[in-house]
């Protein structure tokens, strides 16, 4: 049997490579027989580059120093590829970066997205594709425009501080933008469809996974709100109710505002490692992400993954860190089962030791659809050790 292995990442413990060599090995040691096709793959969150990096072997990667959500020093690569330059949100502002007990969605800043796209036009690129998804912040994406040139001032013409709780007192939007952009295709790729504000937004969906309280919750959503309008009075955009213009904790939204034109990042993703290809060519898919819950549903890798399958008549499988999904769900997404490593060996063990653990799942996963025998690795021939 040929078995596609196409996850995205768990959260901040497994990339999607990690997580797909992990399902794999538990795969070969229950049914050696099998022969296994890895697929990682990114919807424009976490493992965006790397993912690309793989798919484009001509591309040049190109790492920088960028500021991280709370405003650290941390390495952040670019791909560069041609003209075109490939930027990861996560990679300076991802949620990963920063330890449960230091998430502040209030202050975090996107402000080392727009240090990363100023990397890409030192590069030459003339086109720069964002992959928004997987941030700590909340900020609208407004860091991002003042590392790329304007100044956030309140009434009083004093200059705001960080995050997206400071824009509840924005009144004007100063300085000017690098005038280099202006000759620059700008691409948001996108994680999910939801808008900036209400209660599909960027803060009521995503604002509680990064440590935003209900009270919390209802602010910063008040706080995009100005943003929005503020940001349509500097750029004649209006991005409020625009799809995707809450990815990347509304990054995507300063994005559109600056005329990006906005695709999935899960659909430019598959197009480059030719997925649709490689799902006709398998028996069984088997996908994967931290949490598989609605959001997951809304453009992200494992509904994608299974859209894929399905319109191939191939059965798909999801094994996940946790699964927040009915059987409903499921079965209209097209996922024939959803299996749990907080069910398995619970959240603490999980998290201690996630490659053993979803190793050791996918195991079991493996002995349920497929009879044991005698592996070999995708196109070689030899056995799998």
């Amino acid at each position: 049997m040929r078995v596609l292995i196409a996850p995205d990442g768990f959260g901040g413990t497994l990339s999607p490579a990690a997580a797909a060599e992990a399902m794999a090995a538990g795969w070969r040691a229950c049914t050696p027989a099998d022969v296994l096709d890895l697929a990682p793959l990114s919807d424009g969150g976490p493992g965006f580059v790397d993912v690309l990096a793989a798919a484009l072997p001509e591309a040049r990667r190109l790492e920088v120093t960028v500021r991280d959500p709370l405003g650290r020093p941390v390495s952040a690569d670019l791909l560069v590829d041609g003209v075109t330059a490939y930027v990861e949100s996560a990679a300076a502002c991802g949620l990963h970066l920063v330890t449960p007990a230091d998430r502040d969605v209030g202050s975090s800043t996107s402000y080392g997205v727009g240090e990363l796209v100023r990397a890409a036009l030192d590069a030459g690129a003339t086109r720069i594709v964002v992959g928004l998804g997987g941030t700590a912040t909340n900020d609208g994406g407004a860091g991002l425009l003042v590392a790329l040139g304007l100044v956030l001032r309140d009434a009083g013409g004093h200059e705001l501080g960080p995050g997206g709780g400071a824009l509840r007192g924005l009144a004007s939007l100063d300085g000017s933008l690098d005038p280099r952009l202006a000759a620059v295709e700008l691409v948001a790729a996108t994680d999910v469809d939801s808008p900036l504000l209400g209660l599909r937004g960027a803060t009521a969906v995503f604002g509680p996974q990064k440590g935003a309280t209900r009270e919390d919750v209802a602010l910063l959503d008040d706080a995009l709100a100005r943003w929005a309008d503020v940001l349509e009075e500097r750029q004649g955009v209006s991005v409020r109710d625009a799809p995707g213009a809450g990815a990347g904790g509304g990054t995507a939204a300063a994005l559109l505002a600056l005329g990006a034109t906005r695709t999935s990042g899960l659909a430019l993703v598959v197009e480059a490692v030719r997925l649709a290809e490689r799902v006709a060519a398998a028996d069984l898919v088997v996908s994967g992400e931290g949490t598989f819950d609605g959001s997951s549903l809304a453009g992200k890798v494992v509904a994608g993954v299974a859209r894929l399958a399905g319109e191939q008549a191939v059965p798909c499988l999801v094994v996940a860190g946790s699964v927040r999904v009915g059987r409903r769900e499921l079965a209209a997404a097209g996922i024939e089962a959803a299996y749990s490593l907080e069910d398995a060996c619970g959240v603490e063990e999980a998290m201690a030791r996630p490659a053993e653990e979803l190793e050791a799942l996918t195991g079991r996963v493996a002995r349920q659809w497929s009879p044991p025998g005698r592996a070999t690795v995708e196109g070689s021939g030899a056995p799998v050790r």
